[in-house]
């Protein structure tokens, strides 16, 4: 039962306790070996013995992606002898962000992925296909190996793409979960239907859907989800998780957000002036991790807008949960009035079977206004179902966006980038 952590069912009040105490700790361990948070505390007059609950961590300024970026080195807690595997984020400055682990910190990282896979419903024995990268510097795919291998289910390597060898695998040893980026999910689909494939008589019982929204925000299959389900009737798991974080939040079998796992990480919801939004309110999520011995972080803003859910879950765990993230901060729209987000694009996008692909193009216009650019492929005629979707837009979202229409070919190589960790379908120029 170790992967069913019984402090996720406790009260809130031992849980809160429970956290406090490894904050007390992790601060005294910041000021003995990080060299940007011991700066940071001396430069805004912090008295760690002050940081006792988790209330006082507003005494305590946030951290940004620009400061991972331009103070890289400074996170790092330990000495380069002691790092084993090295990852790295896209930073928000242009250069990759340089992530560090120790062996504590992968032991830590497989103990993750391994409550979040039993979150899921994946047992030991059970066997699962990962469709996605572990290498190119990539911590996720390592991830998931590692948390795989430590609950003791059997991995299938295969990496993305190519549905003909993804079929082949499935039926060749029959996975009872996929790991997968839930769009190609429907390439696979379109490729078992042409070529025959009996796919709805696979041994696929569910996916864990990694890097796309696949949730409204009441918690109903969104137009990709429902896509998918029309023609497949697996499960389908939402999880987020990141770099910075090493800590996954994913659905139980109720599938009403993602559970934190309150041994690893603590979690706040701020509003622009960074303060705690109120109940049920969107916010940016801003996390301090537990238990990371490389480059722990406190009170890091990781710029995605999502709302908590406080209410009990069905599994009997009283952890707080997110829900589907609403959209990046810095990705946040301002188009003739509207505020959006590229999520809520995605959705309207996806409502469309003749749509090959597409790319969301956000742009400043000369007068310095938002511009939106919809790239998309389609075999329609073309004036009439450009048509058809700006009209879509209008009843959505009350926005017309400018739409071109880009031969397959030529769109396809920039949205499924081989480079790329998940298909680029967002390009923002501003």
């Amino acid at each position: 039962m170790e992967f069913y952590p019984a402090i996720e069912k406790s009260d809130l009040q031992d849980i809160k306790k429970f956290q406090e105490h490894k904050l007390r700790e992790l601060v005294v361990y910041l000021e003995n070996n990080s060299p940007f948070y011991k700066r940071l505390f001396k430069e805004n007059n912090i008295n760690i013995l002050d940081i006792q609950t988790l209330e006082d961590l507003q005494k305590i300024p946030t951290t940004t992606k620009n400061d991972l970026q331009e103070h890289n080195d400074d996170f790092f807690c330990i000495s380069p002898d002691k790092i084993v595997d090295y990852s790295t984020t896209s930073g928000t400055l242009g250069d990759p962000v340089t992530f560090g682990l120790s062996d504590s910190d992968l032991e830590r990282l497989a103990y993750n992925e391994a409550i979040s896979f039993a979150c899921a419903g994946i047992r030991k024995g059970d066997v699962v296909q990962m469709i996605t990268t572990i290498d190119k510097r990539f911590m996720a795919g390592l991830a998931y190996f590692l948390g795989l291998r430590k609950m003791g289910a059997s991995v299938v390597r295969m990496g993305p793409g190519i549905p003909e060898l993804q079929w082949d695998s499935i039926f060749r040893y029959k996975p009872k979960y996929l790991i997968t980026v839930p769009s190609f999910l429907l390439k696979m689909i379109d490729y078992a239907e042409k070529h025959g494939v009996d796919y709805k008589n696979s041994s696929v019982y569910g996916a864990v859907c990694i890097g796309e929204s696949i949730k409204n925000q009441d918690f109903t299959d969104n137009i990709l989800s429902q896509k998918i389900k029309e023609k497949w009737d697996i499960k389908l798991f939402s999880t987020y998780a990141s770099t910075e974080m090493s800590t996954a939040f994913t659905e139980c079998e109720f599938q009403t957000g993602g559970h934190q796992h309150p041994e690893l990480i603590i979690t706040e919801i701020l509003d622009d002036d960074e303060n705690p939004v109120g109940e049920g309110e969107n916010g940016e999520l801003t996390i301090t991790t537990l238990g990371v011995e490389a480059i722990p972080l406190l009170r890091f803003k990781t710029g995605d807008i999502v709302k908590a859910h406080h209410e009990p879950c069905g599994c009997g765990r009283s952890t707080m949960r997110l829900g589907p993230v609403v959209g990046r901060k810095q990705q946040m729209i301002k188009y003739k009035g509207t505020t959006l987000y590229p999520p809520a694009m995605n959705d309207i996008l996806n409502d469309f079977n003749t749509i090959l692909c597409y790319q969301i193009v956000i742009q400043s216009n000369e007068i310095g206004l938002d511009e939106i650019i919809i790239k998309l492929s389609t075999e329609q005629d073309h004036e009439t179902f450009v048509n058809e979707v700006r009209d879509h837009f209008r009843a959505k979202l009350r926005v017309s966006p400018k739409i071109e229409i880009i031969d397959f070919d030529i769109l396809s190589k920039t949205v499924f980038n081989p480079n790329s960790r998940k298909p680029i379908t967002f390009i923002d120029l501003r």
